[in-house]
């Protein structure tokens, strides 16, 4: 059954948290009965990255790699079924989950220039109707101003579980994520914390949904 709300103005909800908290799970569900658009914000990293190698950047000139960020036919399209990127007209999300992929896109991501001028990429879709927003700085730089932000986490061993990682793996992404110097992932002091740990991905979905119309009331 749908939760569509209807408004005027785009309504945003951030979905931010550590890597296997469920976010990409529960902001895909929710967008969908939220009749939302649902943006993935590490999908511009990832194409990005994917661009850098098409044409052959040397990853250490900042310079060339941020240009790449306003390459006219680097795409991202959001809608209620996900984030989609496009290069040259060609669809290449399902290349992003390449592991050279993310090994470029977890390095150039570490730029302050680049981070800056993929900003206002991602706050472009801050339109009508809204957007679910998925990622780890979502509620705290992209989107601060958020109707509605959500800290999704877990135990450490319920996300190695979901993630088919060990908790040592986990553990480390868990340091890196905290203590980069740009963006390091935290919970927005205005944000609503949820321990999905115990809660199934439709418990999880429901809660957020209550959140929301409880917001959008006010």
């Amino acid at each position: 059954m749908s939760a569509t709300i209807s408004k005027p103005k785009a309504f945003i909800v951030t979905i931010d948290g550590p890597a296997g908290s469920g976010k990409s799970t529960v902001s895909g569900l929710l967008a969908q009965r939220l009749n939302l658009n649902f943006l993935t914000t590490g999908a511009f990293y990832r194409g990005l990255a994917y661009l850098c190698r098409k044409k052959a950047v040397d990853l250490k000139k900042i310079e060339e790699v941020t240009a790449l960020a306003y390459y006219k036919a680097f795409d991202v399209q959001a809608d209620v079924m996900g984030t989609k990127v496009f290069i040259d007209g060609i669809d290449i999300t399902n290349e992003l989950s390449n592991e050279e992929v993310a090994l470029v896109a977890s390095q150039i991501s570490a730029y302050p220039e680049v981070r800056l001028a993929l900003l206002d990429l991602q706050r472009d879709f801050a339109r009508p109707p809204g957007i679910i927003a998925e990622g780890r700085d979502c509620g705290t730089v992209v989107f601060p101003n958020a109707n509605v932000k959500i800290f999704l986490t877990a135990s450490l061993d319920k996300r190695a579980t979901r993630r088919l990682a060990d908790e040592q793996t986990i553990s480390n992404r868990d340091n890196a994520d905290s203590r980069r110097k740009v963006a390091p992932l935290s919970k927005a002091k205005d944000a609503i914390e949820i321990d999905s740990t115990a809660l199934s991905v439709d418990e999880v979905v429901d809660k957020i949904i209550g959140i929301v119309k409880d917001k959008w009331k006010k």
